[in-house]
Formats: structure tokens, C-alpha cells, sequence
């Protein structure tokens, strides 16, 4: 199995980095940087692995902590590496398009990579200096990771984002930094990755994003950009939003009730029978949006954020039928939790690709 080495694990961008290694099966060997380093153990998790991806670092304290955290994490990497009898042959760094620039913030960024550029020099690694600019995605955190972040938070608990200051920022998806960051995207490519738009543009996005999907609709999401902007805000309505409520129409003839409106882009629809007992599903997505809609029996559906423990549970049923949404990056499953057959609709925005399904296994 592939060994990869990664520290700051615990945070925004190691979440989305651990998310992408999964669909490969690998779980990372994590290192602690900073104040609880330990040496030995880093260099254990060092040795044999073929990449090591530095996120650790400090971007909102006082000059001195950003400084101090920095160049402090970059020195504590820096010293393992050397002490390895088989170092990693590439080093990743998550480094900041600010890097730099003046303020303690873009010297730190830059120091720390003249230090981990000396160490693969002496090592004999490859050294790979990735400027990320300004992330989003699912689970940041509002008032420090992004204005996206913010401004999704604040749309799912009724605020009112306010535009301080517009300026054009240069966005990519977490998932898009973590395929670069592991080596699934040629560094060329990021570009292509990356999207130009104003704050207040972001804003009117998210606001048309959210004022939609509060109707239990789906936006146009056929741009891969609104459809990550999508599921950044959908990581915020999760589960205070859920499900999403259904009208259903009922005469002497039976009953009707929509399941779905997709305001564009593509779209798969498909229906199961499920035995008693029995459960489907088990996997994750990363990108797809994925929509479970019970039409008749009754069922469970539960669902896990990855790296986490705590199992939520959705009791559905045919009679008062409700639409339930899969974050990405949780894991989810149904299950036939009735005396009869279930008949489920599932729906997705994209078109399966047995080639790139997006569909991976990962038990609730």
C-alpha cells in the first residue's frame, strides 16, 4: 500500500487531503508539528513513504505565533526528514500564494520553504511548492478559514452577509488542492482548477444557491464551480435542514408528489426494491450530489462525516414522504427497516461513469 506522510491532519485542508487519499485506500501517517512534536515518532512516520505533504501552519495570530508557528512547523519537518534512512522521495508543500509578500504571514510562508527546499536538497527528495490560493469547502470554518465559509454559515442560519471591502478573489475547491496536494492533478493544471470572481459575485451566487435550495430545489450546478460552491453550502444546512420536506397530493385516484426540480445541468434518476433487512449504499462521494427519496415502506437512513464517529439517522417512510440529501464526504446507507419491500428513488447530478464513479466504499 501507498505510504503518505501529512501533517496539520486535523484541519480544513487535512480533512479534504484525508477525504481524497481514501478513494485510493490509503490512510495517511499523520505527524505532530509544533509544541507536541515527537521526533522519533516523526521519523518513523517519515520512513519508506513515498510523498510527505506539510499543511501545518498558522494563518490568523499575532505576527510573532504566525512566525513562530511556521517556520517553527517547517524546522520540526525539516529536522525529521533528515534524520530518515529512507525519506520520503517527494516533499509537498501547502504553501500560500502570499508567500513573500510583506507582513509576517507571507515571510513566514517563504521561509519555511527555503527550509523544507534545503532539507529534500539534502535528502535527495523532490520538492514540490504548491501556492494555493484562497480555498473553500465543505466544513471550513466561518470567520477564519474563508469568506466562503462565512458567508455559507451565516446563509444557513438566517443571517445577512454584508460585503466589507469587494475585491476579485482567486478560488479553488479543497478537494481540487488536495488532488494536487497527493498527486492525482499535474501541478500544470491548477490553473485550469482555479476561478476568478468578486466577493459580491460569490456572494449573489451563494445567495441564488441558497434562497433555491431552501424550496428543496436543486440550483443550476452544471459549472463545476457552482456545484462545489453548492456543496460548500449544503455542508452548512446539514443536519438542521434535513430532510427535505415533500408535498404530497392525495384523491380517490391515489397520491402524487414531486421529487425532485433541478434547475440545470445533468441529472440521473434511478429506483430500487429493498428487501426487509436489507441496506444499500455504504460509500461516500466527494463531488456528487446525491438525493434518496423513499416512495413507499419505511426506512432508515443514516449517514457519518468521515474521520468522525457520531452516526445520524433519518427515519423515512413512504407515507409522509421527505427527500434526503448526501453531504459529500459522509458517509451514508439505507435501510429496509419495514415488514415490506422499499422502493426508493435515488437521484445524482452527473452521469455514472464506471470509469470515475465517485462512489466510494466506506461503511456508516
Amino acid at each position: 500500500m501507498l505510504k503518505v506522510a501529512l501533517t496539520g491532519s486535523h484541519g480544513f485542508l487535512g480533512w479534504h487531503t484525508r477525504v481524497a487519499l481514501r478513494e485510493r485506500d490509503v490512510e495517511p501517517q499523520r505527524i505532530v508539528v509544533g509544541a507536541d512534536a515527537d521526533l522519533d515518532a516523526a521519523v518513523a512516520a517519515l520512513d519508506g513513504a513515498e510523498r510527505v505533504i506539510h499543511l501545518a501552519g498558522v494563518n490568523r495570530a499575532s505576527d510573532e505565533e504566525i512566525c513562530q508557528g511556521n517556520i517553527g512547523f517547517a524546522e520540526h519537518l525539516a529536522q525529521a526528514l533528515t534524520r530518515c534512512e529512507n525519506p520520503p522521495s517527494v516533499i509537498v508543500y501547502a504553501n500560500s500564494i502570499h508567500a513573500g509578500t510583506t507582513g509576517a504571514y507571507g515571510d513566514s510562508k517563504a521561509r519555511a520553504a527555503e527550509l523544507l527546499t534545503a532539507a529534500a536538497d539534502k535528502v535527495g527528495g523532490g520538492f514540490q511548492d504548491v501556492r494555493l490560493p484562497n480555498l473553500f469547502g465543505e466544513h471550513g470554518r466561518p470567520n477564519y478559514n474563508s469568506v466562503t465559509a462565512t458567508f455559507c454559515h451565516q446563509l444557513a442560519h438566517g443571517g445577512q452577509p454584508v460585503v466589507n471591502g469587494d475585491k476579485e478573489l482567486t478560488l479553488l475547491h479543497a478537494q481540487n488542492a488536495a488532488d494536487l496536494l497527493i498527486g492525482t492533478v499535474e501541478p500544470e493544471q491548477q490553473p485550469e482548477l482555479e476561478v476568478v470572481e468578486s466577493v459580491t459575485g460569490l456572494l449573489g451566487r451563494l445567495q441564488h444557491q441558497a434562497e433555491t435550495y431552501r424550496r428543496g430545489e436543486i440550483p443550476d450546478i452544471a459549472d463545476p464551480f457552482d456545484r462545489d460552491l453548492f456543496n460548500t453550502y449544503r455542508s452548512f444546512t446539514f443536519p438542521d435542514h434535513t430532510p427535505v420536506k415533500l408535498t404530497r397530493h392525495a384523491d380517490a385516484r391515489g397520491s402524487f408528489f414531486e421529487i425532485i426540480r433541478n434547475h440545470g445541468g445533468t441529472g440521473q434518476s434511478s429506483f430500487s426494491i429493498t428487501h426487509p433487512g436489507i441496506s444499500r449504499g455504504d460509500h461516500y462521494h466527494r463531488r456528487k450530489v446525491e438525493r434518496f427519496t423513499v416512495l413507499a415502506g419505511s426506512a432508515t437512513i443514516s449517514l457519518r462525516q468521515l474521520f468522525t464517529d457520531e452516526v445520524y439517522d433519518v427515519e423515512v417512510t413512504g407515507d409522509e414522504p421527505v427527500s434526503v440529501d448526501m453531504p459529500t464526504g459522509w458517509a451514508h446507507r439505507i435501510t429496509n427497516t419495514g415488514q415490506d419491500d422499499l422502493y426508493t428513488s435515488f437521484w445524482t447530478n452527473d452521469l455514472f461513469d464506471a470509469h470515475a464513479p465517485d462512489t466510494i466504499p466506506e461503511t456508516v
